[in-house]
């Protein structure tokens, strides 16, 4: 099993100054290849070039800019390329798949936050120091930077990254371990309904409240943004300490709104692991739900659209990402195979639609947001603890299936 620590580094200023230019220089190295992969595509013989190529360019690279190129990991560098490597794997993914392509695009110094290790001891080492009281991490041509270990790490480490997130620095450990003991069985079932007004619903009609982290600190974010908009645009080394306070404040609100939203998630998901032995969840697809709606051309007046609804979904686009549901998700399968408990996605359509005692299935058994009921034997309940019954049947009907 494959686990994820997260730590806080304690740089200095000159090791917070060389792991800045660990980020420059690496961004160098990935837009550098991608305007070769670009020249070589656009030559008249259409030339196309792999990691493999590039991989092998890389001693001369480091030879020929010894200064900002030969100074860092090779490895690390090997990493970065690997990166590109598999954002062009996605383009033509999605290419044959008939999805936006997105061709990979270059990185401003800004945008490139990561530097990966891809195996502790190459290019860096966790607690390089092992006879010292403080944890340190060592980066080739940073030097040993201080950790806020904050738990202990269990297993063999992996790989190593380092991250810029605003003004902090984070270290990324990837650890192999054993799998856990599994926490005892309850005998409880539960499946789960994940909404707006409500976080998640279950069929013994509990609620989880929507924290709405987003919203409350929407007012706060919109004047540090305002704040930030009245500097002028300017390269980066000409811009003054005022701008980077205002940089700073909007990614920390940005960084408190995420904290909040993954410690909110933790927690739910653990209380769901801890109370029930098996878990049913919509298989929501939330990159399709937040699409913009298609606009709708007017047949009369060539140039001109018509009404599509656009505002009001880009309010609902706004609630879905608030609520964090993709990384709740995420979490609870996580935590679930930690625990040895069993999750199972369900086809999420007419969940809220299907009468859990009649089986009827209508769109008018749910007049409004909260209510339920059923036009043909007249249940009334909560539609979002119906739908919540409704996947937990779902989940169990799939368990109980034989394999295809």
């Amino acid at each position: 099993m494959i686990r994820a620590y997260k730590f806080l580094l304690r740089p200095t200023v000159r090791q917070a100054q060389a792991l800045s230019e660990m980020l420059r220089d690496h961004c160098s190295l990935y837009n550098g290849a991608l305007q070769e992969r670009r020249d070589a595509y656009r030559h008249p013989s259409k030339t196309s070039v792999t990691y493999g190529d590039q991989s092998a360019q890389l001693k001369e690279v480091r030879a020929f800019d010894p200064e900002r190129q030969g100074r860092w990991s090779f490895s690390s560098q090997q990493a970065t390329l690997r990166r590109l490597d598999k954002a062009f794997a996605a383009f033509f993914r999605r290419v044959r798949s008939g999805d936006t392509p997105g061709y990979p695009r270059f990185r401003g110094v800004n945008w490139f936050d990561t530097v990966d290790f891809p195996k502790d001891g190459d290019g860096c080492r966790w607690k390089s120091t092992p006879h010292d009281p403080v944890t340190r991490v060592r980066f080739q041509g940073a030097g040993h930077v201080k950790v806020n270990q904050h738990r202990p790490v269990a297993g063999k480490v992996k790989t190593v990254s380092v991250k810029r997130e605003g003004k902090r620095w984070y270290v990324i450990l990837t650890a192999e371990q054993a799998q856990p003991e599994p926490l005892p069985p309850i005998g409880s079932v539960v499946g789960i309904d994940m909404g707006i007004a409500n976080f998640l619903a279950d069929p013994n009609g509990g609620f989880v409240d929507n924290p709405r982290h987003g919203r409350k600190a929407a007012a706060r974010l919109e004047e540090a943004q305002q704040a930030l908009s009245r500097f002028p645009r300017v390269r980066r080394d000409k811009r003054t300490k005022n701008h980077q306070r205002a940089v700073n404040k909007v990614a920390g609100l940005h960084r408190k709104v995420r904290r909040r939203r993954l410690d909110h998630a933790h927690k739910t998901a653990l209380d769901l692991v801890r109370e029930h032995d098996f878990i049913a969840h919509e298989d929501l697809r939330i990159r399709n739900m937040v699409k913009a709606p298609a606009p709708k051309p007017d047949p009369d007046r060539p140039g001109t659209f018509l009404p599509n609804g656009a505002a009001a979904k880009a309010g609902l686009n706004h609630s879905i990402s608030d609520a964090g549901w993709g990384v709740f998700l995420t979490i609870l399968t996580a935590k679930a195979e930690s625990a040895g408990r069993e999750v199972i996605a369900v086809d999420p359509r007419n969940t809220s639609r299907t009468c859990p005692r009649c089986g009827h299935v209508s769109a008018e058994n749910r007049p409004t947001q909260e209510k339920f009921h059923c036009v043909s034997c007249g249940h009334h309940a909560h539609a979002d603890t119906v739908g919540a019954l409704n996947v937990l049947r779902a989940g169990l009907a799939r368990r109980e299936a034989p394999p295809a």
